[in-house]
């Protein structure tokens, strides 16, 4: 399938915001995929996609889940605005046909990141954070970052997740601790 066939299936799943911004996420990820070296096709496919579940009634996500056999944990279970990626990467397997792991993967973790992820996963975990259309308190700050380098972005918006769940009470995934501790790790010994 071409970019506009899967713009075309997006549309009537979101709202009109969150379908510019997956379309800016989108560019964002090829623009930092070719600055980075990763597959820019498949950087801007996992971009249009990566929250093709996002506007999805939560009973609704609830059914998706239960026939795509996805078992969430306690933690996943209390944070709603995990299961859109979760359910997002099993909806564009199965129903959109798309078989590339690395899509797939950088769907799934988009949201929390993991230790050990991908050239890809990286280049859209920073593309949500920094797309044209975000505008959140500290923006401008992880843009730079991202213009500095995946690795000092990607702590910064692992940073910023895990202070804005702690301000709030919230759990914080197992991977988002995973991969911060292995970005902090990554970061430590380069400096």
């Amino acid at each position: 399938m071409s970019h506009k066939d899967y713009k075309a299936i997006i549309k009537p799943f979101l709202s009109e915001k969150r379908y510019q911004h997956s379309l800016a996420v989108a560019d964002e990820a090829a623009r930092l995929a070719k600055k980075y070296g990763a597959n820019e096709k498949k950087a801007y496919t996992a971009g249009i996609l990566h929250d093709i579940m996002k506007d999805m009634p939560p009973k609704e996500q609830m059914k998706l889940m239960t026939k795509y056999d996805i078992i969430l944990t306690e933690v996943e279970r209390s944070g709603q605005k995990l299961w859109h990626a979760m359910l997002g990467a099993a909806y564009v397997e199965n129903e959109l046909r798309i078989e590339d792991q690395e899509v797939l993967n950088a769907i799934r973790y988009h949201t929390t990141g993991r230790a050990h992820m991908s050239l890809l996963e990286k280049v859209l975990f920073v593309a949500d954070f920094t797309s044209s259309d975000r505008d959140y308190p500290g923006v401008e700050d992880m843009r730079r970052a991202a213009e500095q380098g995946l690795l000092e972005a990607l702590l910064h918006g692992m940073t910023y997740t895990i202070q804005d769940l702690t301000d709030r009470r919230l759990a914080i995934h197992p991977d988002s601790i995973a991969a911060y501790n292995e970005a902090v790790l990554e970061y430590q010994s380069i400096m």
